[in-house]
């Protein structure tokens, strides 16, 4: 039998396991340690080198904000306070659907509201284009430039006829926007609606591309201009944005912000820049813009209307009424002529065709060429002023046989 001694571990066998076991934890947790401290140095690594990068590389600049910075300054807001009711010159469906919407009543007779819209000044002398009907029937208005100045304004001139107004203030150092040449817009070029939609968020900015040009026959809400030439754009355009600047890349007007369709989305109007300054040179000269007439109502010449006359021709306007005593019949038109010249121009379009006729001077002679019979004819007219009364009579619906015959256009020149 083996002593007691033998039976039992000695006290240094007990130090040298424990030694053992120290020394393995300390392997195993430095390795340990180690695994995941190599992702997270890596980690740390990445994000340096990401964040070196990223802060040392210039940000790119927007091509709008060199638009914004030139443009934004000239560009006021408008407020206007007038009187509307039934028995205004502007009453009807579209008053009413304004007072049921902003009021949910009818219109009450000479009731003052508040109301709201944009301009942009165009020289140093402080006028300021905008819409007519954001200044229609105004008994006070007031102006405030991006700098917060404010001004009193007094209407220069105002034309329903386009719907643009001219608007002046009196101060110094007041910026300016230069105007572009929207004869030269081409569809698909950027277009920067810049104004106050719904009279609150001012110096607002939204942008787009000119989506088409030359759009007329539209029904604008707040009245319908008679001469329309609109450029369509999807920048966004909002009730407020009315009488503010549509701009090119370059930071020029090319147009007035003017109308939207509550109904669309996407799809917003403007005057274009060159129609607006050769309405407001009249303003400012005369206070009032001189149109010239033919004195006839016009149809699109259709291709149905072509084939009854025997006509192999594309393109001019119908004459569907001579007005007895008026230009046109001093001159000799008849109804029936189609015209395809007019001034040495090929006549193409009716809504240009009116605008071409209402911006010749008055009292000038014009060669006018006319198919008629099948055969050219070229008839001299002598244009006399549009008469605004015999207008608004000439545009009563046309008849039923005349519409059937030469497509409904009760169109006036």
């Amino acid at each position: 039998m083996k002593p007691d001694s033998a039976r039992h571990t000695s006290p240094r066998s007990y130090y040298l396991g424990g030694a053992l076991l120290v020394l393995l934890g300390l392997v195993i947790g430095l390795g340990l340690s180690a695994g995941f401290n190599i992702p997270l140095a890596l980690k740390a690594e990445r994000n340096g080198a990401l964040s070196a990068t990223s802060s040392s590389a210039p940000v790119p600049e927007s091509p709008f904000v060199g638009v914004v910075d030139k443009a934004l300054p000239a560009v006021v807001f408008i407020d206007v306070r007038k009187t509307m009711g039934k028995g205004d010159d502007q009453s009807g469906d579209d008053q009413d659907e304004w007072f049921h919407r902003f009021f949910n009543e009818s219109p009450r007779r000479q009731q003052r509201i508040p109301s709201s819209g944009s301009g942009f000044i165009i020289d140093s002398d402080g006028r300021i284009l905008t819409n007519n009907h954001v200044v229609s029937n105004a008994e006070d208005i007031t102006v405030t430039l991006n700098d917060k100045r404010t001004f009193k304004a007094k209407v220069v001139g105002a034309d329903p006829g386009t719907d643009v107004a001219v608007i002046k203030i009196e101060g110094s150092k007041l910026p300016t926007l230069p105007l572009g040449d929207s004869d030269q817009m081409r569809v698909g070029d950027w277009a920067i609606a810049i104004g106050n939609p719904l009279g609150q968020l001012r110096g607002s900015v939204t942008v787009g591309i000119v989506s088409a040009t030359g759009r007329s026959n539209l029904n604008i809400f707040g009245g319908t201009p008679d001469f329309q030439d609109f450029i369509q754009t999807d920048a966004s355009i909002n009730f407020g944005n009315s009488g503010g600047p549509l701009c090119n890349i370059r930071g020029e007007a090319i147009g007035i912000n003017t109308a939207i369709n509550p109904s669309g989305q996407g799809i917003g109007f403007a005057i274009p820049i060159n129609l607006a300054k050769h309405v407001a040179e009249q303003l400012v000269a005369h206070g009032e813009v001189q149109r010239a007439w033919l004195g006839v109502n016009l149809a699109e010449l259709t291709p149905e209307i072509a084939e009854g006359f025997g006509l192999n021709v594309d393109h001019g306007v119908v004459v569907s009424n001579v007005l007895a005593g008026q230009p046109a019949d001093k001159a000799g038109l008849r109804r029936n002529d189609v015209i395809v010249e007019y001034d040495g121009q090929a006549v193409a379009d009716l809504q240009k065709f009116r605008l071409k006729v209402a911006d010749t001077a008055v009292g000038r002679k014009v060669p006018v060429v006319v198919l008629r019979d099948g055969k050219k004819v070229t008839v001299y007219v002598t244009l006399g002023q549009r008469d605004q009364a015999v207008v608004a009579a000439l545009n009563s619906p046309p008849t039923p046989a005349k519409s059937e015959e030469l497509g409904g256009c009760g169109c006036v020149s």
